[in-house]
């Protein structure tokens, strides 16, 4: 059994998975389903570092350069990479909620009706 996201990235290999089983690590409380991980989570762990290290770094490629000691055109390239293998996620999901939740916060919808959407 993996230990931890990048044992369980190398075993994966980028292939597609569903989590069927999350278990809270301070409480006995499991919750079984059909769970996606977020799209970064489909990256090598090499390329999710490098997607950490640039948010750390405010997206500056020059402090980029400077902590992977390669060349600007090296960390644009693989930024291109990452860029398109990130191009793939669907954010309509996420749009879609988000409007939902707009309608319940201006009163145009109910807490139930809002409900179902989501769930939908």
């Amino acid at each position: 059994m993996p230990r931890d996201w990048q044992e369980l990235t190398h075993m994966t290999q980028g292939v597609s998975l569903i989590v069927e089983r999350v278990r809270l690590v301070d409480s006995d409380i499991a919750i079984e389903g059909s769970f996606e991980l977020p799209r970064l989570a489909s990256l090598s762990s090499e390329d999710q570092m490098f997607v950490a290290a640039f948010i750390r770094s405010h997206g500056s490629i020059k402090q980029m350069e400077q902590l992977f000691s390669v060349s600007y055109p090296t960390i644009k390239t693989r930024l291109n990479r990452i860029g398109k293998l990130l191009d793939q996620f669907d954010d309509s999901k996420f749009i879609a909620n988000d409007d939902v939740l707009s309608r319940l916060d201006r009163g145009e919808i109910s807490v139930e009706e809002a409900l179902d959407r989501l769930r939908k």
